[in-house]
């Protein structure tokens, strides 16, 4: 069945492939003409993914920073990445950043999916807490507790690394603006409680660099797990950034479990609907999905999904 405007992530299926065309060949099978090639494709894979691109096979929808793959992990996934406040540090995660914007550039995309920074701790702190939430769970003195203290710690110090972050990217778009590429960046909504950006922090930021081509790129499932968590809801601010959002990673959280199909495996047919204007104001639709989920469930989410999209008027 033909996807259509879709696109599929590489995180899918990536971890079972060395060679970059038999990944998109398998993802092609289930319908999709357009792929999000994510972080960690590597320059060898890429150069089999290349000619696809060239001959009209696949369109890439967008690139997942840092793009292709380094293996550094100051500027992994995880990381301050271009919230340093070392110089050096800084400079070489903006390098990284503009050299994904030339691959997004050269392959067609439109879009550069970025992970913009945190506000580091000595430990994660994150994944005490969703032990706890599991454990004892989110409304136990514990939970509370150790919660508070993130939060103040995160509210006391997210502000130079957004500001940081705001100096980062607008060197980024007078880049893309020097150039005249028609390539977007869009900050994700991310996993981790002391990462950023929150809405609220997306919002600011996108504000500030108001004329840029910096948008919102709103992760679903990791705006689930941090409404679930306490640190948003995440429908807060949607008015406000609904015309800011260039792109979606459709995927939904069990529990505080991401990646799943969406209505398949949390058995539950309107948890999600909440997000169909989100996803229909998205430029660009990616699923990203875990290797766990199977072509029959991925297409039987993407036909829920679609028929739902159809019946509703926004």
């Amino acid at each position: 069945m033909d996807k259509g405007e879709f696109s599929f992530s590489t995180c899918w299926n990536i971890k079972k492939h060395s060679n970059g065309r038999d990944m998109i060949k398998e993802i092609k099978q289930m319908g999709f003409s357009r792929v999000e090639l994510n972080y960690n494709v590597t320059k060898e894979m890429l150069a089999s993914i290349r000619p696809m691109v060239e001959n009209g096979d696949i369109q890439i929808s967008s690139v997942h920073n840092v793009f292709p793959f380094i293996d550094d992990k100051d500027y992994d996934t995880d990381s301050v990445m271009l919230g340093f406040s070392e110089t050096e540090k800084r400079e070489k995660a903006v390098k990284l950043l503009i050299e994904s914007v030339e691959y997004a550039e050269e392959l067609g995309a439109k879009g550069v999916v970025v992970h913009p920074g945190e506000v580091p701790f000595s430990y994660n702190i994150d994944s005490k807490l969703k032990q706890l939430y599991h454990s004892v769970g989110k409304d136990s003195a514990e939970y509370q507790g150790l919660w508070n203290q993130m939060l103040e710690k995160r509210q006391l110090e997210a502000v130079g690394y957004v500001k940081r972050i705001e100096q980062s990217l607008e060197e980024v778009a007078e880049y893309i603006a020097h150039k005249q590429y028609d390539v977007g960046i869009g900050i994700e909504t991310r996993s981790r409680c002391y990462q950023i950006p929150s809405l609220h922090e997306a919002n600011q930021i996108i504000t500030n660099l108001a004329g840029a081509p910096i948008y919102l790129w709103y992760d679903i499932g990791h705006a689930m797990m941090m409404e679930r968590m306490g640190l948003y809801h995440c429908l807060d601010q949607m008015d406000k950034l609904k015309d800011k959002i260039l792109g979606v990673h459709i995927h939904e959280t069990v529990e505080l479990s991401d990646h799943w199909c969406p209505y398949i495996h949390s058995n539950d047919q309107h948890y999600f609907d909440q997000f169909l204007e989100i996803i229909d104001a998205a430029q660009i639709k990616v699923y990203e999905l875990k290797a766990k989920c199977t072509p029959d469930e991925i297409n039987q989410s993407h036909a829920l999904l679609e028929n739902k999209l159809k019946q509703v008027t926004f």
